[in-house]
């Protein structure tokens, strides 16, 4: 089993082992093999728009080497379709980092998801790592870093929760983004109907819909949220980003980029203000100078008629005559 060109697989070439995970629109299982893979099956496969799945598999093989290894390490990206009698019934992607992983008491493994950044500790979940401050920041960097570049991509992100994004702290804070079948490229249709999570969808959007702007939204919405340690802030209302994550450069222009983000389609920040804005780097707003005058010329030198001359070149005389 090879999927390093991103051809199709058939079902029949699989080695499925055990069920790893189960949702709304699918099952995901660990395959046998090398590259610790997974395979996402899909429970209604003639729902499924296989030519944009196809599509993502060859924005990823398009990519320069190093741009396919920053992808791959930070997000779990279709790395081929699974075709069963010509039908698409899944694919191919990689696992998420052991670093996004954390042991229950009982011995479980289970995803380190972003909502363990929105709430205070539990008792339940004590073996989860808690950022200091500047840790905090420096995912919510990452989350920007990442949703930036697809966006520059020409990609739509679609769903964003607090259960599609891992993150960790080791060996420095990063993130890994789940669900990338329901990205899309722009123009293109979504795999599957578009999903929205509760409480984390755009609320000027119609539903099942996604665009550039709802995106700048939802990414606003999960920005503000790890800042302020609170799933229930969204643009609109004040903002409150934990005490010790931003210095007070950083935090008067996050304050103003998230009140933004309530804004109309058009208004709302994009990924690289909100980089900025993190970075605590000034922005300069440039004035346009005013045009130039328009030179004054006397039209008379050149409307009327003149006796023209020669030209002597390279010290040559005219027709007839010595050089």
């Amino acid at each position: 089993m090879t999927f390093h060109n991103g051809a199709d697989l058939p079902y029949s070439g699989l080695k499925l082992l055990g069920k790893i995970g189960d949702g709304g629109q699918g099952e995901v299982h660990a395959v046998g093999g090398p590259g610790d893979l997974l395979y996402k099956s899909y429970r209604e496969p003639h729902k499924v728009d296989g030519s944009s799945l196809a599509a993502l598999v060859a924005y990823r093989q398009a990519l320069a080497a190093a741009d396919r290894d920053r992808l791959d390490a930070e997000t779990a990206w279709p790395l081929c379709r699974v075709l069963d009698a010509g039908t698409v019934t899944g694919f191919l992607m990689r696992r998420a980092p052991a670093t996004t992983n954390w042991r229950t008491p009982k011995g479980d493994t289970k995803l380190i998801e972003l909502s363990y950044l929105l709430r205070e500790p539990k008792a339940a979940w004590q073996a989860v790592p808690q950022p200091e401050p500047d840790a905090r920041l420096g995912i919510a960097v990452a989350l920007t870093g990442l949703f930036g570049r697809l966006h520059a991509a020409g990609l739509v992100v679609g769903d964003l929760s607090q259960a599609n994004v891992l993150w960790t702290l080791t060996p420095e804070p990063a993130v890994f983004l789940l669900d990338c079948d329901g990205i899309r490229l722009v123009g293109r249709p979504a795999v599957l109907d578009q999903a929205d999570t509760p409480d984390w969808h755009d609320p000027l959007a119609p539903a099942g819909t996604a665009t550039v702007d709802s995106d700048r939204y939802k990414a606003s919405l999960m920005i503000g949220r790890v800042l302020m340690r609170d799933p229930y802030a969204h643009p609109g209302r004040p903002m409150a980003p934990l005490s010790g994550v931003l210095d007070d450069r950083r935090e008067a222009a996050v304050r103003g980029l998230w009140a933004r983000a309530a804004g109309p389609y058009g208004s709302r920040p994009d990924l690289g203000q909100w980089q900025t804005a993190l970075a605590g780097r000034e922005t300069i707003k440039l004035i346009a100078a005013a045009p130039a005058p328009r030179p004054v010329v006397d039209r008379s030198m050149f409307d009327t008629a003149r006796q023209r001359g020669t030209i002597q070149l390279n010290g040559r005389g005219g027709p007839g005559q010595p050089a």
